[in-house]
């Protein structure tokens, strides 16, 4: 895969994210976020490895993602906070796997449509 459009695809996660924290409140910006953290995640798998599965990415950025909820069961420490988080929160995990699997589908796609 190119490295072009996945830095693109990496940016405009980026501005969605704070897009939806700019534009609204309540648990929409909360889950949208979530799901856009993997989605970040995923990028950034992909522009590490270009060649990774779609399969692989997802299960990687989810996996990560999902690492990073269950290590706030214990002390986060302060300084990475503002990037991991400090509170467990259950329904991330379904927010997470959401964004992996949207991730994926997309990247699937653009794959298929550029395979001759």
């Amino acid at each position: 895969m190119p490295r072009l459009p996945v830095l693109l695809a990496a940016v405009a996660t980026v501005v969605a994210g704070l897009g939806v924290r700019l534009l609204w409140d309540g648990p929409v910006p909360k889950y949208a976020g979530d799901a856009l953290y993997t989605v970040l995640i995923y990028a950034l798998v992909v522009l590490a490895l270009p060649r990774v599965r779609p399969w692989v990415a997802a299960a990687g950025s989810g996996g990560l993602s999902w690492a990073i909820e269950f290590a706030q069961l214990g002390e986060i420490p302060a300084v990475l906070r503002p990037l991991l988080g400090s509170t467990f929160n259950p329904p991330d995990l379904l927010w997470y796997a959401v964004g992996a699997a949207a991730a994926c589908a997309a990247h699937t796609l653009w794959a298929r449509r550029r395979s001759p």
